[in-house]
């Protein structure tokens, strides 16, 4: 493309600056101070690298961006309103921050079409964006022919030196490296100011020496505020076609195999005169004061939310690139579909979001003949059964592959820098990078399935990003074995208590608690088939029975009735995963004295809310108030279901190290005292 003039590119990055400004101080609400710091390595990037087309913000093979630094959203909302996406108007730039606008405080992936990744919690995006990288990688490494590529696009990043102090994004740049994800170019805006101040009260590392170690290739733009250029060039030399084709010597083109990392020196708030390169300018709007000295000093003569043409003009050259980029996609798989006829259904059927034909056919099912197992090695066998039948499925587990048996039988080999064309990745001691990769991975709207396994109390160490799968509406599903005190010798510190209960209050969030076989293979059903709802399928370390009468189907429904008696029951028993067995013993015992006793399974709180009144009634009836819950965790949450007359065989201590056995025994999980605390509810 040919260059703008030196002033058009300072006309266009003033433009970014002023409706940052302009923005923020119409809802007196907001960080001006990065976009108006990185508004050149975002002009930079936007006009002269990202391959987009901003009339089709879904095109698959477009590069993505991400702004992990997401406080200093106005830049990425003044990047898509001047490149020319629909999703960002003047009157949206305008409405910032304001109740039903297109432009939240910070970036929302379900909100704006042109966002890619909702980012605020600093640290994520750049972890996300490694999840973007790897998805690919793999479909790259998956679909494309010598003659043929149908998938060729890198992912961006701008981050701050907050992102760079949270651990998240440590554990994540840590994994990249290992990886080799060439095609991921993260600028970091080295500002040296956080809210507290200059960053060296906290923050003297040197970051690029880290960045290194963990194997990326760094570089310094030591003048980020006016030299377009110099970030123009620092960027070509990060791309790895750029590398190919340039004549660099062979030790230059050793970077192609590296993520990397830009450090770009800018001042917070350039072009204010009081306020630049000060904390106050980070979260606060400049005020009609500050603003008008700010035009002046960039030499600014445009009203408020006023953009010259000129840098218009410029700006939406992207229309037509990105329509043209489109096009020549769009023929090139064309010619894909013709040659490889088997590999473009594949690859079209994942992109629209559709699931094979005949994906859970082999999910098993199971008798109380069968015997028991733990749900984590249910799971495994589900896992088994769904991954020749569904090749979208990828993920692995955070170093636990052995504990919650998420392999893949049959599957050999994993996801590697020299093998990205498998499915399992090995995430290491680094469970909440897992969890922000796998949202990555689902940000990529590939028809990629991601999966991920770790003990269930350490769900703690990647809550955050777990809480963004439910915001962000994506299909992650996590697999959390090791679900109560049952785990036994290892004691309180991997004995989950509280943990359940906590994901239960996460809105969006399915929280599977299987009691069996059929409801492990019944949890990754709905898991599978719900791909804008994560799931926690909540799993047990010790065996347990299979139930004559639960069923694949019914946990859709999210609890319904196991065992029951003849007329109304005096008794409901509600149990869930390793207890539901508890509660059917119990039952038993309590029907050989006389007593009319209904079980509920309940494997899925969430689904059974969400169905009519009338089936609820069903299951659950009004006027039957004598109501127990067995559950080896904390009783917060159930009691809307037991009222004021029910009770809980639960937890309200944490557990202990002993045998799983015993610890259960010692806890009251034991059918002699289920059918005591119900003789004593009954009366």
């Amino acid at each position: 493309m040919v260059a703008a003039p030196a002033s058009l590119d300072t006309l266009c990055i003033n433009s970014i600056r002023m409706l940052a400004v302009d923005a923020i101080n119409k809802s007196n609400s907001g960080h001006p101070g990065l976009p108006m710091g990185c508004a050149p390595m975002g002009y930079a990037l936007w006009d002269k690298f990202l391959k987009h087309n901003p009339k089709n913000p879904k095109w698959f093979n477009r590069d993505r961006f991400v702004l992990s630094a997401g406080h200093g959203c106005m830049l990425l909302y003044a990047l898509l309103h001047l490149t020319g996406y629909d999703s960002v108007s003047i009157e949206d730039i305008k409405q910032f921050r304001q109740w039903g606008s297109k432009t939240p405080g910070h970036p929302e992936t379900f909100e704006t079409p042109g966002v890619e990744v909702t980012t605020g919690p600093l640290g994520a995006g750049i972890s996300n964006a490694v999840g973007l990288a790897i998805a690919e990688s793999h479909l790259a490494a998956k679909f494309n022919k010598a003659d043929a590529t149908v998938v060729d696009h890198y992912t961006y990043v701008i981050m701050g030196d907050g992102c760079n102090q949270e651990g998240v994004s440590s554990e994540a740049a840590s994994l990249a490296g290992h990886l080799k994800l060439g095609k991921l170019i993260a600028l970091y805006d080295d500002n040296s100011i956080t809210i507290d101040g200059r960053t060296d009260v906290s923050f003297t590392e040197d970051v690029l020496k880290r960045y290194e170690a963990y194997g990326w290739h760094v570089q310094h733009v030591a003048e980020g505020n006016t030299d377009v250029d110099a970030i123009a060039k620092a960027i070509e030399a990060a791309k790895a076609e750029v590398l190919k084709v340039s004549g660099l010597t062979d030790a230059a083109k050793a970077v192609t195999d590296k993520p990397s990392i830009i450090k770009v020196t800018t001042t917070i708030g350039y072009g204010s005169p009081n306020k630049a390169d000060t904390a106050g300018v980070h979260g606060a709007a400049l005020g009609e004061e500050e603003a008008a000295l700010t035009r002046q000093q960039l030499g600014w003569d445009y009203a408020p939310f006023e953009i010259p043409q000129d840098a218009y003009d410029q700006f939406r050259q992207a229309i037509n690139r990105g329509a043209s980029l489109e096009a020549e996609w769009n023929q090139t798989l064309a010619t894909y579909r013709t040659k490889y006829p088997s590999e473009a259904a594949e690859f079209e059927r994942m992109l629209r979001g559709e699931l094979p034909e005949g994906w859970d056919k082999d999910l098993p099912t199971y008798t109380p003949e069968d015997g028991g197992l733990a749900t984590r090695k249910h799971s495994q066998i589900c896992l088994g059964a769904l991954g020749p039948n569904l090749p979208e499925l990828i993920g692995g587990s955070a170093d636990l592959t052995h504990s919650n048996y998420t392999d893949i039988k049959g599957e050999t080999g994993s996801y590697q820098a020299s093998s990205p064309e498998k499915r399992y990745l090995h995430f290491g001691v680094r469970e909440h990078a897992m969890a922000a990769i796998l949202n990555g991975i689902a940000y990529h709207n590939s028809g990629l399935i991601p999966y991920g396994g770790t003990f269930l109390v350490f769900a703690d160490y990647m809550r955050g990003s777990m809480r963004l799968s439910a915001l962000s509406e994506l299909g992650v599903i996590y697999v959390l074995t090791h679900d109560s005190i049952g785990v036994g010798e290892d004691g309180p510190t991997h004995q989950p208590i509280e943990t359940i209960p906590s994901l239960r209050a996460m809105p969006n969030m399915l929280v599977f608690r299987p009691g069996d076989g059929n409801e492990t293979s019944g949890a990754y059903k709905v898991a599978i088939q719900n791909r804008k709802r994560p799931s926690s399928l909540c799993l047990s370390r010790q065996g347990m029975a299979n139930q004559a009468n639960s069923s694949i189907d019914k946990v859709a429904l999210g609890g319904y009735v196991l065992e029951d008696c003849a007329g109304t029951p005096e008794l409901i028993l509600i149990g869930t995963g390793t207890e539901l067995d508890l509660c059917v013993q119990a039952a038993k015992q309590l029907t050989a004295e006389g007593k009319k006793v209904r079980v509920v399974s309940m494997p899925c709180v969430e689904l059974f809310d969400e169905q009519t009144d009338s089936y609820k009634e069903e299951v659950l009836p009004n006027a039957v108030r004598k109501r127990m819950v067995v559950e080896a965790a904390e009783s917060f949450g159930w009691h809307r279901f037991i009222g004021l007359d029910g009770d809980s065989v639960t937890m309200n201590r944490f557990g202990a190290s002993a045998p799983g056995g015993t610890c259960l025994k010692e806890f009251g999980f034991t059918v002699e005292n289920v059918v005591a605390k119900a003789n004593a509810l009954l009366g």
